[in-house]
């Protein structure tokens, strides 16, 4: 055993820890430092060293019985576990802990769509369904509903739905049209939220609150218990879908935009999640960086004109889409047609105008719930592989557009680093999607990277922008700028951790919940 050990943890108790899993999983399915397949629980994007986070083992349950029987070894060892889906986040970090020693409580082995009930349309699903497994088996089974994916095709919809996620379609907004769920807690004991709490409950995916106080979100963006199903509300496919875009030429188009694109949301004309895109999100699917610069720094905006010109690519490019009866999808569009009419020089596509264009039809493909994997491009754009998200929220306001885009674009450029951003329209508020690609193989421009992100941190919490969510390494600076009030709500959630999982064990240091190195029943 030559991996770091979980704090103030024996090699003899770990063994001891390992041995007792063994005989719960069976020997294959707990993999250790000596074998290869550990490298897989590795944060292999981030900008932060590997080692940082290296897992000292991982164990796969294939059953909530047994992920019960490991999280009561783990409490009784006092062993601490970091609990997956698919781990196939592509943005916000891999399937690695937080911090390294901890054992991942890997959940892809419970990868079983359980229910579809084609009348009530809803699903029920375990953790390790995967985007595209959920979508081949509607497919297969003919179903009458859509899912709703991430861009990332080979994420997992429990994980995205539990870290807040959100998108394309009408039911973009996942933990919305998340009803019910299952929790092992940290002594090993099963508890259904909602209506799953009464024996026989008729109505567990179909009614949210149940009785009494509404919990389902506690266990989101936590570390209060092991999630392994979920019921979620599926879409009825749409008797017409038409999805479009629309390009603008200049970057200061995009107040006017956010200004006509909100009274279309509110009043569910655009019933999606609308997106705009920069420039470069778009050009990654087209060319890389170094076809138009071997030099340091950010591309200048003479380049990004060439770009745009070259490859008939906006300055900022919208998607959204209409659904519904036919006859008011055509009504609505007269009322969007004439809305973007009256940026100057907007032009507005559909999809007859752009056959064989990857950059709408992928884009059309996630607005009715289809997964792939074409935003993977981006890897491109600068070589390497490295990237973090940083994602705050504002009021989808154009001035907090244009706010956000000069602040975070110049941090940026300071740093060297392509604004490389999207807009994301929800319900009255916009997630602003920053992808700060850099290679992770030059020790330089990953600090530099790890610098940047740092200081768009705190620049946008001095703006009254908070993230919606993060990298396993900025979790704590996070959680740390939401301190309004002498950090009431972190207090809160600690009173609550401190309850629930006395011993520490559940995902020690998730979101600033828990500090690594400390315990519940040692804090003051």
């Amino acid at each position: 055993m030559n991996a770091k050990l979980p704090r103030g943890v024996s090699k003899e108790q770990f063994a001891s820890a390992m041995n007792a899993m063994r005989k719960v999983v069976g020997n294959q399915w707990v993999i250790v430092d000596d074998n290869p397949l550990i490298a897989g629980y590795m944060d292999t994007y981030s900008a932060a060293p590997v080692s940082s986070t290296a897992a000292s083992a991982a164990v796969c349950p294939a059953s909530v019985e047994e992920v019960q029987q490991i999280v009561k070894i783990a409490h009784s060892h006092r062993i601490p576990i970091w609990s997956i889906a698919t781990g196939r986040n592509f943005a916000y970090g891999g399937p690695a802990p937080r911090s390294a020693g901890q054992v991942v409580l890997d959940l892809r082995r419970m990868n079983r769509v359980l229910e579809v009930n084609t009348e009530l349309g809803y699903a029920i699903v375990e953790p390790g369904v995967g985007y595209v497994d959920f979508y081949n088996y509607m497919q297969k089974h003919k179903l009458p509903y859509w899912i709703d994916c991430a861009a990332n095709g080979m994420g997992g919809v429990m994980g995205n739905t539990l870290d807040h996620g959100v998108g394309y379609t009408a039911y973009g907004d996942h933990l919305l049209m998340q009803c019910g769920m299952e929790v092992v807690m940290s002594d090993g004991s099963l508890m259904r939220t909602g209506m799953g709490a009464l024996p026989n409950s008729t109505c567990f995916p179909l009614y949210k609150y149940g009785y009494g106080p509404y919990i389902d979100g506690l266990f989101t963006q936590s570390n209060f218990g092991v999630v392994t199903k979920i019921g979620l509300w599926l879409m009825p496919e749409p008797p017409a879908f038409k999805p479009f875009k629309v390009q603008f030429e200049s970057e200061d188009d995009l107040y006017q935009a956010t200004e006509l694109m909100l009274p279309l949301k509110i009043n569910m004309i655009i019933p999606n999640a609308a997106i705009t895109t920069h420039l470069l999100w778009e050009a990654s699917l087209f060319t890389t960086k170094h076809e138009w610069s071997s030099g340091p720094g950010a591309l200048p905006q003479s380049t990004l004109r060439r770009i745009a010109e070259k490859f008939d690519i906006g300055m900022w490019n919208f998607y959204a889409a209409l659904y519904g009866m036919p006859e008011v999808v055509e009504e609505n569009w007269k009322l969007v047609e004439a809305t973007f009419q009256k940026i100057k020089g907007a032009k507005i596509i559909l999809g007859e105008d752009r056959k064989g264009d990857p950059s709408f039809d992928y884009r059309a493909r996630l607005m009715r719930g289809e997964p792939n994997l074409t935003e993977f491009s981006l890897l491109n754009w600068v070589g390497g592989g490295g990237h973090i998200n940083f994602s705050p929220i504002s009021p989808a306001s154009g001035d907090d557009a244009m706010k956000q885009f000069h602040m975070i674009r110049q941090v940026c450029e300071k740093y060297g680093f392509d604004y490389i951003g999207e807009f994301v329209i929800g319900w009255r508020e916009q997630h602003h999607i920053l992808m700060l690609m850099f290679n992770r193989y030059d020790a330089d421009e990953s600090k530099r990277a790890h610098d940047c992100f740092a200081q768009l941190i705190d620049d946008a919490a001095a703006q009254g922008y908070g993230e919606y969510r993060t990298n396993l390494h900025f979790m704590d600076a996070i959680a740390e700028t939401y301190n309004a009030n002498d950090g009431a709500l972190l207090k809160m959630h600690r009173r609550v951790k401190r309850a629930l999982d006395p011993a520490g064990i559940l995902a020690p240091g998730k979101n600033g919940i828990w500090p690594i190195g400390e315990t519940p029943e040692t804090e003051s």
